[in-house]
Formats: C-alpha cells, structure tokens, sequence
C-alpha cells in the first residue's frame, strides 16, 4: 500500500471556518445532539414491555417501533439533507433537532400503536442528516489534517449516549413510566437547539446543491463502494449485539444478571473506538478501514470460539465493538471526500447504511436461529459479513488506485 494512497493528509472540500468559541465547546455541543439521538435510537429496546402495555400490544408488535425508527432514519437522511444542502449550516441543525424533538414529544404523548409507530418514524428523520451536517461543520472549524479528530468529536456523543444515556434513560422509564423517558430526551433535543444557537457559527451551505448534484452523488462508484462497505461490514456488529444476551447466557452459561456488564463493554468500546479513531483516519482513511474490518472479523471468530467460556466473552465484545466504531468513523470521512459537491447528502447517507447494517445483522442472525443452528453461530455470520465488507473496501481502494494512475498517465503524456 503505498503512502501516497493509504496515509495522505485528510483533505475535505470545506471552507475554513473561523469560529469565536473554543472548538471543543462547539464539539460538545454537535455532541450534545448526538447524545440525544444515540439514547432515543436504543432507549426503546429497554423499554419495550412498557412500551408494549402501553398502547396495548404485544412485545413483538411493540418491536416494530424500532423497525419504524430505523425507516425514518433510512428515509430522512437523503431526504432532510438534500432539504437542507444549500441552507446556513446552523438553521439547518437547529431545524434538525426542532423535528427531534417533536419526534420523541409525540413519542410521550402517544395513547395508541399506530401513533406510536408514526412517532417513532418522525424521531427518526433527522437522525442520519444531524449527524452529516455535524461532522461537516466540526471538519470545517479545524485543519484538514485534524478533521478525523473533530468528527470523533461529534461521534463520541453517539458513544456516550450508549455507555450512559441509555442505560440512564432505561432505569428512568422503568422506574418512572416510559414516557418519562422520551419527555427527558427531548429536553435534551431542546438542550442542542441552545447549545447549537450559541456557539456554533455561521457556516454557508452548499450553494451548488440541487437535485441534480445530490442524487449524482449516490451515483458515483466510490460513494455506493462506501455505502455498501457499511450497510455489510457493520452488520456483522449487529448478529452479535442483538442477540448478546442468549449467546452470553445459553451458550455462555452465565446467569441473565451478568447482561449489563457485556453491555457495558459494548458501550465502553464504542467510546474508546471513536477517540482513538479519530487519530487514526487523520493518519490514513483506508489503513483505518482495512484494519478495522479485519479485526472485526478475527474478533467475532474469537467469540464463537470462546462463546461457551462465558467470561471471556467481556473483553472479545469491547474490542470488536472498539473496532466497529473505527469503521464507522472511516466510512464518516470517506464519504464527505468522495460526494465532492453533494457533501450533504454523503456525510449524511453513512447513517442510513448503518441502520441497513443493523436490520441486516438481525435478520441474518435470526435467520440461521431458525434454521436450527443456535444462537452459538450469530458469530460466525457476523464474520462473513466482515469479511465481505472488508472486500468492498479493498475494491474500493483498487479503483481509486486505477483511477490515479490513469490520471498520472494522462498528466505525463501531456
């Protein structure tokens, strides 16, 4: 892999932005919204039963709300940032979270399923397109070869929300009804509105932005190669993560009580991926990538090998979801360098493949359940899909190789 393809400095079409507040308190800020976003996504997973007895459903029906959420995720993040591609950067976060929080508003003032699961899609809109908007504001406010590192900034908040905010919002919505847990997340929607207000500054849209532009974005080989690399390779996370506390527990052996440790390691993990990967992908996007994905699959075939050891499973889950969230952030950057002028929409899609990653990995997983291989072979499949986004990603870097020496060539014959 030679440096000129592997380790070239990050350099993002943006114009510098100077911004009066410390960097970091505009990074806390874009966090705070990613805080909030992270606890709404998974909160509902904890509180399905009071969801479900709530508007009167069953545990299963209830379960379509998360599938509700994901869609609106899916569906809002081409949509809100080809909406909000050529407007100030600013308005458009702040509208962003204005729909947040009237998503997770009527989320707590539901009294039926149907008004549940719309509540659930709207919550879900802004997601994919807070979280590209953010990462291209943070980029814009430091050096090119330091956006790695802002953007990291902008994903810890997604981090810590799985680390304390969910179980945090869980405990609440048990203790207190589960409405009282979408009503705190979105005071903390309310929370971003302020915080972004006052410190983030003015940062132009793209004044190109249309249609045209936006959608030949989803056109271009490195943006799809990217897209897929995340809507596979991040899957195989998910075969593990859905069905953690079967595995842990029927294969494993271990009492259901141990569950928020292995929990608490996933969450650990994504906190520790995204700091140390944003100093990686400063280092080199693809390096990032290659080795992230590799580990993730040597470390998924660590957990079907060790699965039945029980506790060694603790370790094996924070370094693969530690490898996972390096993937994740790589692919962040990748798209807002290859979308050129339709960088919205790119930075925003990574979300959108992501939640694809996660409907993917749990219906695979429970797939190959039903088919009667057990829950022990979740990993397994979590390594095919590993592996095979590793493939798109070392495709990716064989087109971009190609397509640099046939413009060295044309330089030269020139």
């Amino acid at each position: 892999m030679s440096s000129s393809t592997a380790s070239s400095p990050i350099v993002l079409p943006l114009h510098p932005v100077v911004t009066r507040a410390p960097i970091w308190l505009l990074l806390v800020a874009l966090a705070c919204g990613g805080f909030a976003i992270g606890t709404t996504e998974f909160v509902a997973m904890g509180l399905l039963p009071q969801l479900a007895a709530g508007v009167g459903v069953s545990i299963s029906e209830a379960g379509h709300a998360i599938s509700a959420y994901a869609l609106g995720v899916v569906v809002g993040a081409p949509v809100m940032a080809f909406v909000g591609a050529r407007w100030p950067r600013r308005a458009v976060l702040v509208g962003l979270m204005a729909l947040f929080v009237l998503g997770n508003g009527l989320t707590a003032i539901v009294d039926s399923y149907p008004a549940l699961l719309g509540a659930r899609f709207i919550a879900g809109l802004p997601h994919g397109a807070y979280f590209g908007v953010a990462s291209l504001v943070a980029a814009s406010v430091v050096p090119p070869h330091r956006a790695g590192r802002a953007v990291a900034g902008v994903m810890l908040g997604l981090s810590f929300a799985n680390l304390v905010g969910v179980p945090a919002a869980t405990w609440l919505g048990q203790n207190f009804g589960w409405r009282a847990a979408f009503w705190v997340v979105a005071a903390l929607g309310v929370a971003t509105i302020v915080a972004v207000i006052a410190v983030v500054p003015k940062v132009a849209g793209e004044d190109t932005a249309s249609w045209r532009t936006e959608l030949a974005a989803l056109g271009r080989p490195q943006v799809i190669l990217a897209l897929l690399a995340g809507a596979i390779g991040f899957g195989g996370l998910f075969v593990v993560y859905t069905y953690v506390v079967p595995l842990i527990t029927e294969v494993g052996g271990l009492p259901e009580s141990t569950a928020p440790l292995f929990l608490f390691a996933f969450g650990l993990g994504m906190v520790f991926g995204t700091w140390i990967a944003g100093r990686l992908v400063d280092w080199s996007v693809f390096r990032s990538l290659i080795a992230a994905a590799s580990a993730q699959a040597l470390l998924l075939a660590g957990v079907w090998l060790l699965a039945p050891t029980g506790w060694a499973l603790l370790p094996l889950f924070f370094g693969m979801t530690t490898a996972s969230s390096v993937f994740v952030l790589a692919l962040q950057i990748r798209l807002m360098r290859v979308s050129g002028d339709a960088q919205t929409i790119g930075a925003a899609m990574n979300h959108a493949a992501l939640n694809v990653a996660n409907a993917l990995g749990a219906f695979l997983g429970g797939l190959v359940i039903a088919a009667g291989c057990g829950v022990h072979s979740t990993p397994l499949v979590g390594v095919v899909l590993s592996v095979l986004g590793l493939i798109v990603v070392l495709v990716s870097l064989s087109l971009q190789r190609r397509s640099r020496q046939r413009s060295s060539c044309t330089a030269n014959a020139r």
